[in-house]
């Protein structure tokens, strides 16, 4: 079901240690199988890790990734 899979890809995101508290709280929309995500992270490599998450759980060509880089670097 879609909450199975959204809990799924959450779980396994906030698992992920190395993430920033931004990636932790990136939102996971699952519908009919397929998978969106949205919001802030800090880095490209975030944005590319998540996705990566996701389409294990979600297969390949299920996730749209409308994850957004913020601007200011740091962490």
């Amino acid at each position: 079901s879609d909450l199975k899979l959204q809990k799924q890809i959450r779980r396994e995101i906030v698992k992920d240690k190395t993430l920033s508290t931004y990636a932790h709280n990136v939102k996971v929309v699952a519908r009919d199988g397929k998978v969106t995500l949205r919001g802030p992270v800090n880095s490209d490599a975030e944005k590319t890790a998540i996705e990566q998450k996701a389409t294990q759980i979600a297969g390949a060509g299920n996730v749209t990734n409308e994850l957004t880089v913020k601007e200011s670097g740091g962490k």
